[in-house]
């Protein structure tokens, strides 16, 4: 009796295992409702990654289905709530080149430009995010000139300028301090918008913890542990070298 008990208990996690796998089995070839339905129902519990998959089946098994903008809609829009930037212009992106209508096309471009604005809420981070996000405010603008979204966008592009500007001009007193004039210029040279006087902006202020580290933009308190030694600080660096080698290849 012992013996057929162990044997029971032995086969279990086998039993459980299978039991699992034919579950798993059952989650094909289902209805474009049934994947509709579930991904909304996951979405309303906050579980995006299982709504996620279920999208991949959706789009997998019923790549024609008109359920599939809505569903769309849905994740990017879901995404961006849980601030899961990156994933939401995802699926606008998706959005905007298999489904969306003119009309809305227009929006969901507008909500790409939200996504890359929200993804920038700390000072002195992500240039490259910066300049995507004005580049894309200034096309939207361009291209929908009678939107009803244009002074949202403005107001957003105002904030993106004015974090550009300091930016820029931070880089190009790190520069000065590490005595390379020829970089300092050419990023004081980037900054050339004439609306923004630098001693009118409220510099946006780092939490005491992050201050800590990020210093004020000027200096920061472990500045005497950086060794005095050539850097790579930024691709747009310029040394004496570079001017250097430079003249020698316009000679020949």
């Amino acid at each position: 009796m012992k013996l057929k008990t162990y044997k029971i208990i032995a086969l279990l996690p086998i039993a459980l295992l299978f039991t699992n796998c034919s579950k798993s089995v059952e989650e094909y070839n289902k209805p474009a409702m049934y994947w509709y339905s579930k991904i909304v129902e996951n979405v309303s519990h906050g579980d995006l990654e299982h709504a996620d998959s279920y999208y991949s089946s959706l789009q997998g098994e019923h790549i024609g289905s008109p359920l599939l903008p809505e569903a769309t809609m849905i994740l990017a829009i879901a995404h961006m709530h849980e601030e899961e930037y990156l994933l939401s212009e995802h699926f606008l992106d998706e959005y905007i080149k298999r489904y969306a209508t003119p009309n809305e096309k227009e929006e969901a471009e507008f909500l790409k430009i939200k996504a890359k604005y929200k993804a920038l809420p700390n000072p002195r981070r992500d240039q490259v995010l910066i300049d995507a996000a004005i580049t894309d405010g200034e096309a939207f603008k361009s291209n929908y000139p009678n939107s009803m979204y244009t002074e949202i966008v403005n107001t957003m592009l105002t904030r993106l300028y004015l974090a550009q500007f300091v930016l820029n001009e931070e880089i190009t007193d790190l520069y000065e301090r590490l005595d390379k004039p020829k970089s300092a210029d050419y990023y004081r040279s980037v900054n050339p918008q004439p609306w923004i006087l630098s001693q009118d902006i409220n510099r946006a202020t780092a939490s005491w913890y992050r201050a800590w580290f990020e210093g004020d933009g000027t200096s920061s308190w472990y500045e005497f542990l950086i060794p005095d030694t050539k850097s790579v600080v930024s691709r747009n660096s310029v040394s004496e070298d570079d001017n250097v080698s430079g003249d020698n290849n316009e000679t020949k």
